[in-house]
């Protein structure tokens, strides 16, 4: 059983406390923990499926890049987030103070691509999330709605799967919808040919 923390509690609290096995992930939300179940179904589907395909995409285009299995993206005002996917710079995380001892990413240029794929708790990864990455200078945030779950103003009216892609200038996020057979415009992947279809089918 896991123990309860008094709330609000700090980055470094939660990441003394986080449990190393869990059914759960864990992220802290400005101050409070926020307990969610694992990824299953169709969102671990498309997770994994993700994944694999940046893999084979970083190997073939020999980029000094890799995709950890597990780790914290702390944000300012105390929080912390568990993505869904991300990729890492090598070189630059080796300037990352905590890395090595708990898996905890603080700067945005050591991640070129962060990715959510949406549940029911979309306002998390269309807003918190979203406005957190983009002042961790992090320069890709893909959000996977494969489901149609987040709000009109992200997926459109009426509401469909949308892979919207979050492209870092000039510190500012700008925002690209892509649904059905609309492939993929990544600045940081250009030669991913890839289609929201194929996403969103996990192949």
């Amino acid at each position: 059983m896991v123990q309860a923390l008094s709330q609000p509690i700090t980055f470094a609290d939660f990441i003394a406390w986080y449990p190393e096995h869990s059914e759960y992930r864990y992220e802290l939300h400005r101050g409070s923990i926020i307990e969610r179940p694992k990824p299953r179904g169709k969102h671990s589907e498309i997770a994994g499926c993700l994944s694999g395909l940046l893999f084979l995409y970083l190997q073939q285009q020999q980029l000094p890049y890799f995709i950890p299995k597990e780790c914290i993206v702390r944000a300012k005002g105390e929080s912390g987030y568990e993505p869904d996917v991300i990729v890492l710079d090598r070189a630059a995380v080796q300037s990352e103070p905590s890395w090595a001892t708990s898996s905890v990413i603080t700067q945005g240029r050591s991640v070129p691509l962060v990715i959510a794929v949406v549940s029911s708790n979309w306002r998390d990864d269309d807003y918190f999330k979203l406005a957190d990455y983009e002042a961790l200078g992090i320069l890709e945030y893909w959000i996977v709605d494969y489901a149609a779950l987040g709000g009109r103003k992200f997926i459109g009216n009426p509401k469909q799967p949308t892979l919207t892609v979050c492209t870092l200038i000039e510190g500012e996020y700008q925002l690209a919808q892509f649904r059905g057979a609309d492939q993929i415009e990544s600045r940081q992947f250009p030669e991913l040919a890839l289609t929201a279809a194929q996403i969103f089918a996990a192949g």
